[in-house]
């Protein structure tokens, strides 16, 4: 068994302490208005998201993050951070990236399996007020995780936490949650080709219904996630 295969499984656990069950990417507004109530809505939501703003841009974003810290080249890697964080069209959605990548990089940092490898703790702290993109590209790109697999696990464990969001907030059964993740996972691969595939002038995060979700959770009444 390959050891960055076991690597890859521990970066994409819902038990990496970034946070990331704290989020819901304006799903939770959604819910709340009523514009989602529903199974089925539940996968229209998250399956838009998931060939828009996100198979859009964030994932052909980590493909060329996860070249730049193979080929060791910081310049490019600052470039990108400040695209991913300018590309968070809400306060709250920004401060996610930002929270969640400083998060990784701090258990990074005390982790032995990445900060005893040469040269790679530096680089990462190095990087001013690193999105979690950028972080975790830094961790795959060390332990040497295949692109196609690093970009199948990333997409795998935004779409189990989204649809998990879902189950808390509807709330939905486990078994439903389940049909949600098997169906929506069917996806992922052709959206990896294509994030592979995809030059720089055709990324577009362009999605406005989520941006008009996300900005009026930042002032919903009552919540249970921070976006």
């Amino acid at each position: 068994m390959s050891l960055a295969l076991v690597r890859l499984l521990q970066l994409t656990s819902p038990t990496l302490p970034v946070g990331a069950y704290t989020y819901s990417q304006g799903l939770e507004f959604a819910i709340d208005s009523g514009l989602v109530k529903t199974e089925a809505q539940v996968g229209e939501w998250i399956g838009d998201a998931l060939t828009g703003a996100f198979g859009g841009f964030e994932l052909p974003l980590l493909a060329r993050l996860l070249e730049a810290w193979q080929a060791g080249d910081d310049a490019v890697l600052a470039e990108l951070n400040a695209l991913c964080l300018a590309s968070r069209e809400t306060a709250e959605l920004r401060a996610e990236t930002a929270q969640m990548g400083y998060s990784l990089v701090r258990l990074l940092v005390a982790l032995p399996a990445f900060a005893t490898l040469p040269g790679w703790a530096p680089r990462l702290l190095g990087v001013a007020e690193p999105a979690f993109p950028v972080a975790w590209a830094a961790a795959a790109a060390a332990w040497r995780i295949d692109t196609d697999a690093a970009l199948a696990g990333y997409a795998w464990a935004w779409l189990e936490n989204a649809v998990m969001a879902a189950v808390k907030a509807v709330p939905l059964g486990q078994a439903a949650g389940q049909r949600l993740l098997a169906g929506l996972a069917e996806r992922v691969p052709a959206q990896v080709v294509a994030a592979l595939a995809a030059p720089r002038d055709v990324w577009s995060n362009f999605q406005p219904g989520l941006a008009i979700a996300s900005s009026r959770h930042e002032t919903q009444y009552s919540r249970l996630f921070r976006s």
